[in-house]
């Protein structure tokens, strides 16, 4: 009788066990008994573990290995690797460490590596890179994010915290407290498969489907209808992407003009009310903000404004803007117009009211969950570099050595970085404007990369360390968002030579000298349960009650209890806002503010402002790119991240990325379901498969990120991208220079059928090899 074991472990989309026999073949993958609404994408990783796509041993590109320090760099993603071995690899990785920080210090090294890596606190590797790089002597770290980097930059400016994954409402308070939510950007349920850090239940389908029973209503101000799932019955008000902002000044003349504003919170609660007033009057600048005017912009009906606006002051209502709507040209102004609006009603403070940003952005953002629960986790340690990039301007930190950057009223002095070492991410995935990236990547000395599978940032790499799945290592489970600690236990051993993360860098570590500092003389379990330990005494002083470690890794979990109620967003500051200041200068919500006005930005002044995007269908370059490119979270995978799983290449078209259109602009296009089209403009151009949809606003194109990088000519920049990576279209400019996040989501392009000779797609091909 043949043997099977079932493992439980977790990911960012799930907790699950694995089922494998004697052989170590995974057979199975099951959801946690507690998870009501399970993601498909648990199943994802287990087809992968073992793929042919795995990286079974280190690799040095040749140019690198033949000269390190005249390697030809130009040759990145064109070149063949050299198989090598791990005490080769790591000498070679040592050597270039050492050389970099000798010759040009440590501001010359790049470890801000960015990415969800793995959802385990130990092995989560961007962290394990920083701390070894940290006891190298520093680094040049990132700031911000690409997930909502321009609400990171306004925000503290605005109600002076930053916490913007806490700036929710749960869905008990708006099933207990909400009559209706106006959601700019929706809420797309398929971002709700996920969490940074791990997903231990998922509930938001019927989160929805409670909400719709208890009579609230939803309004979906959005160019497409499935931002929100069926089971909201939302009303649907199409607007043209970028002109949230817009909509959301004509609400604000609406309140003005009929006097539903409430003007003791805003008097009481809040700064510089009156400068936005003005603004919207057209008393500043002679164009008062009517529902007329918005409708020019947003294609929104002025009627529809008005009603809208008189809905949300007599009802409980709570405004949601969605990550997107802030990942565009002057993506700070949607958030910050958010807020004003709530304040504007006077329901900040109030249960189930008010604003949230990121309403449904990932699965816990709706739970009710207690906010004290500690996290176990490996202390990142110092870092003596005080220099840094914005997460959104990667390519200019490579691109433009010496230079100065503004952000956020500081001139940056950009490094030059000679070294990139990048862990637990794709940059070839997150970062805008692929093929300036190319040329940036081209111009460092040396890259380093650990990577599970031969994606594009692998390919592009000078020396590839292998590292294991979360199936092949033990670990912990604990996210911000989630009300449990769930033992990860390693299902199989690792593929061929691959090696953890937390080896692979103790290993560097005692090569450049600081070994006993990263490893502190403990193995992975040593470290799980220090960490684990380290947590419980925190737990425990807070009131909790997790078992010793041992007892948790035999349970495989631990559940924190849910408060009896759940926090009210700034309710306390409402309640009395002199002894529950905010921490801006004035004290309260600045809907004016003084400091950013002082900085003296054009793209982002002291108080919400429309500012027409760049690139949008009312810019004169439409006359040339007539079609606005949105680029949405996918259903079928996380990021880049399961794009070679078969669930995912299932719902390809002619195995490419499905581009959404409008069946009119099909027809006018000559474009049929299943058609290959070349998606262009001045950046850069790529293939993609026809998906027509009647529920996408025409002139609005609409394709998911995450398809893996496949250029035609490896390592050319400007090459045909073959497989629907949206991002060799996207621009590569700063939402403003107060965050200077990406703005990914204001682009314009113009498709047609592709007519040439269909090129094969080699995303999942391992790539060349070759002997020294």
């Amino acid at each position: 009788m043949r043997t099977r074991t079932l493992t439980q472990t977790a990911s960012h989309w799930g907790v699950y066990s694995v089922e494998t026999n004697e052989s170590g073949d995974i057979l199975n993958t099951y959801p946690a008994p507690y998870d009501t609404e399970p993601s498909p994408l648990i199943r994802g990783l287990q087809s992968l573990v073992h793929s042919p796509l795995r990286i079974d041993q280190p690799y040095v590109r040749q140019g690198f290995l033949q000269n390190p320090e005249a390697n030809g760099p130009h040759n990145r993603g064109g070149e063949p690797f050299v198989p090598v071995s791990w005490e080769k690899a790591l000498g070679l990785a040592a050597d270039a460490l050492l050389r970099v920080r000798a010759n040009f210090g440590n501001e010359a090294i790049y470890g801000g590596s960015y990415g969800w890596a793995s959802a385990g606190r130990l092995h989560h590797a961007p962290s394990v890179l920083k701390r070894f790089l940290g006891l190298f002597g520093g680094y040049v770290d990132k700031r911000g994010n690409h997930s909502f980097g321009a609400a990171l930059g306004i925000m503290p400016h605005v109600v002076g915290r930053n916490d913007i994954t806490d700036m929710v409402v749960s869905w008990r308070s708006v099933l207990e407290n909400t009559e209706l939510v106006v959601m700019f950007g929706g809420a797309n349920i398929k971002n709700m498969q996920i969490d940074s850090g791990g997903a231990a239940s998922h509930e938001n389908s019927s989160g929805f489907m409670r909400a719709r029973a208890a009579g609230i209503q939803f309004v979906n101000i959005s160019p497409f209808r499935d931002d929100l799932p069926e089971t909201a019955a939302a009303q649907w008000q199409v607007i043209r992407p970028g002109s949230d902002t817009a909509v959301m000044m004509a609400l604000a003349h609406t309140l003005i003009i009929e006097a539903l504003h409430d003007q003791s919170f805003l008097q009481r609660c809040c700064v510089g009310f009156d400068r936005l007033k003005q603004y919207v009057l057209g008393e500043t600048d002679g164009q008062p903000k009517t529902p007329e005017w918005a409708a020019q912009h947003s294609g929104m009906e002025p009627d529809a404004i008005r009603a809208l606006a008189r809905r949300m002051a007599t009802s409980r209502t709570l405004i949601t803007t969605s990550w997107s709507v802030q990942r565009s040209d002057h993506g700070e102004q949607p958030v910050w117009m958010t807020v004003a609006l709530a304040a504007m009603l006077g329901q900040i403070g109030k249960p189930g009211r008010g604003f949230a940003l990121g309403f449904g952005a990932t699965n816990g953002s709706l739970a009710s969950r207690a906010r004290d629960i500690p996290r176990p986790k490996m202390s990142l340690g110092p870092n003596a570099v005080k220099a840094f990039c914005p997460a959104g301007r990667t390519n200019d930190l490579l691109l433009r050595p010496g230079e100065q950057l503004e952000y956020n009223g500081l001139n940056l002095k950009i490094p030059d970085i000679k070294l990139l070492y990048s862990a637990g991410g794709n940059p070839f995935h997150h970062n805008a404007n692929t093929n300036r990236l190319l040329q940036a990547w081209q111009r460092l000395d040396t890259v380093i990369v650990n990577e599970i599978w031969w994606n594009a940032a692998a390919k592009h790499a000078d020396i590839v360390f292998p590292t294991t799945t979360t199936m092949e290592r033990n670990d912990i489970l604990a996210a911000d968002q989630q009300s449990r600690w769930v033992a990860m236990k390693k299902v199989v051993e690792p593929y061929k030579s691959a090696r953890n993360d937390f080896d692979i860098f103790s290993d560097l570590a005692e090569r450049v000298g600081v070994g006993a500092a990263f490893t502190e003389n403990r193995n992975e379990m040593g470290w799980l349960r220090h960490m684990y330990d380290t947590a419980r005494i925190t737990a425990q002083e807070r009131g909790y009650a997790p078992p010793p470690f041992d007892e948790f890794w035999q349970a495989g979990d631990y559940l924190f209890p849910a408060p009896e109620s759940d926090e009210v967003l700034f309710a306390d500051f409402v309640a009395d806002p002199e002894s529950n200041r905010l921490a801006t200068p004035s004290g309260k919500i600045e809907i004016y503010s003084e400091t950013v006005d002082g900085f003296g930005y054009s793209d982002c002044p002291g108080q919400p402002t429309w500012i027409e995007p760049k690139e949008w269908l009312g810019s004169p370059i439409s006359k040339q790119f007539p079609f606005h490119l949105l680029s949405n979270q996918p259903t079928w995978r996380l990021h880049s991240q399961l794009d070679a799983s078969p669930a995912s290449r299932k719902n390809k078209v002619q195995d490419r990325e499905p581009i959404k259109m409008n069946r009119k602009d099909a027809d006018a296009k000559g474009l049929k379901n299943g058609d290959v089209v070349r998606v262009f403009n001045d950046r850069g151009a790529m293939l993609a498969g026809v998906e027509i949809v009647d529920d996408l606003l025409s002139g609005v194109l609409l394709i998911a990120t995450g398809a893996w990088y496949d250029p035609a000519e490896p390592g050319k920049a400007g090459a045909l991208e073959k497989h629907g990576n949206p991002n060799v279209l996207t621009r590569d400019e700063g939402t403003s220079r107060l965050s200077q996040s990406i703005a990914a989501q204001s682009v314009l392009v113009d498709i047609e059928l592709f007519t040439g000779t269909l090129p094969a797609v080699t995303a999942f091909d391992i790539p060349a090899f070759a002997t020294e």
